[in-house]
């Protein structure tokens, strides 16, 4: 009778120890049953897969075996009057569109517009006194803060998921001009569209793409700011069409041995690689090797800030640049004019990925050396610059990322491939020397062939 009570009083403190902890849980279906209402279903025909561009990382399979002539996603009601807020990809190219209110109505429903760049598309349907989500502020969520996603992951529809804010601010290689929100909130084809909602209940982001290897979740997920979604939104109601601020620069990041090499204290900013001809940056007297620090008095960390800056400035604008040429600082005054279609392909402020080299037989990735490197360091012609190293062979002999590869055993290194071959041919453990220039100055390292 002791060890029962014993158990019972044991069990009673688990129970109520499981209803504080309980108690202090998010109050996640309050918010759903704010929100659910304006979550709605698409589903189209004569379109491409929802799921190849839900997990645009990777190549993936149509969801569901469904082929190319159907694609399932999720939207958002933000009027009474039937405009929803969804991704450009779940309609791209569709021939129809049929949305699936939470009430079990369905409607058809066309494009009112859509805008490639930022993948979202505004629909209209023809209804009234529909339910309209609650819109929040992005800029004010906080890393580590709970949030939910509603949407119909492989159809299965109103289906909810949470997690935390993983970062902000990620740039994708696919849309540099949107400054997504991470998170580890569980995403799959069918979520695209649909809303990120903080436990206030309010919509702060559209859930947009996924990072991954086999098509489903795993654990990345990024949401277009809600902020960003609705200036789409209202220049597609106004104009029909987006319209972006344009600088008219390639910005590369500033790594901490870049930093070194352009004489700057810390690895923060944009270092500008390429000015474009006539662009408002050259003709406000911006020049390759400026290091971008302040955009129209933003502070740029990192490069990746840029573009999405630059892309929301209201063309027109005047705006100041804080510059770092030569170590010194610099202010200029630029005119941002419009992004056009063909910059698309390269003149923007976010230069397109390289092709990279493969590694070479010492854990190198080598490339040719910028001209302004070569003027800095005072090297005439030829060397190799090391991109990149892994833990090989280099790395263990002291050779860093920026590194400038002038001399191979006292010959003149004249390009990257002249330096990846010699090094093929190197008899297995043999010694070789390499001269290093850096901003301390010149330096033989000796290493030995694998």
């Amino acid at each position: 009778m002791i060890a029962r009570g014993g158990a019972l009083a044991a069990w009673l403190m688990f129970g109520c120890a499981f209803m504080a902890s309980a108690a202090g849980l998010p109050d996640f279906p309050s918010v759903v049953k704010r929100n659910s209402g304006a979550v709605v279903n698409i589903s189209t025909s004569g379109g491409s897969s929802e799921q190849a561009a839900t997990s645009r990382q990777d190549s993936s399979d149509d969801e569901e075996g469904q082929g190319a002539d159907e694609s399932l996603g999720t939207g958002l009601l933000i009027s009474e009057d039937g405009f929803i807020l969804t991704n450009q990809h779940v309609v791209a190219d569709a021939e129809e569109i049929l949305v699936r209110l939470s009430d079990r109505r369905e409607l058809p429903a066309r494009v009112v517009g859509s805008d490639e760049r930022t993948d979202l598309a505004l629909l209209k349907i023809d209804a009234d006194h529909l339910p309209v989500a609650t819109l929040g502020r992005a800029k004010d969520l906080e890393v580590g803060e709970w949030v939910l996603a509603i949407g119909s992951p492989f159809g299965f529809e109103q289906s909810v998921t949470a997690g935390i804010v993983s970062a902000k601010g990620r740039s994708l290689p696919t849309e540099p001009y949107v400054s997504y929100i991470q998170t580890d909130v569980p995403i799959n084809p069918g979520n695209s569209g649909g809303p990120l909602i903080n436990l206030h209940g309010e919509v702060v982001g559209i859930n947009s793409q996924i990072y991954s290897q086999t098509g489903g979740y795993m654990g990345l997920s990024f949401a277009i700011p809600i902020e960003t979604a609705i200036d789409v939104v209202e220049q597609l109601r106004r104009n029909g069409r987006v319209s972006r601020g344009w600088l008219g620069v390639q910005v590369q990041p500033l790594t901490r041995d870049l930093a070194e090499a352009f004489g700057v204290a810390t690895p923060r900013g944009a270092l500008v690689s390429k000015v474009f001809a006539q662009s408002p940056a050259a003709v406000a007297g911006v020049r390759v090797g400026d290091v971008i620090t302040r955009f129209d008095g933003h502070d740029v960390e990192l490069s990746t800030a840029l573009p999405p800056m630059v892309g929301a400035t209201v063309v027109g604008s005047d705006i100041a640049l804080t510059l770092l040429r030569e170590r010194r600082e610099k202010q200029v005054q630029v005119r941002i004019t419009e992004l056009r279609d063909q910059d698309a392909t390269g003149d923007t402020e976010q230069a397109p990925p390289a092709p990279q080299r493969p590694l070479n037989r010492i854990g190198l990735r080598l490339a040719p050396v910028p001209d302004e490197l070569r003027q800095l360091l005072d090297v005439a012609s030829g060397g190799a610059l090391i991109e990149s190293l892994e833990n090989g062979v280099g790395a263990r002999g002291g050779l860093r990322q920026g590194d400038l590869l002038t001399m191979f055993n006292g010959s003149p290194i004249t390009s990257p491939d002249v330096l990846d071959h010699l090094l093929a041919a190197l008899p297995a453990g043999s010694a070789f020397a390499l001269l290093v220039q850096r901003r301390s100055g010149p330096a033989y390292l000796a290493l030995r062939a694998p």
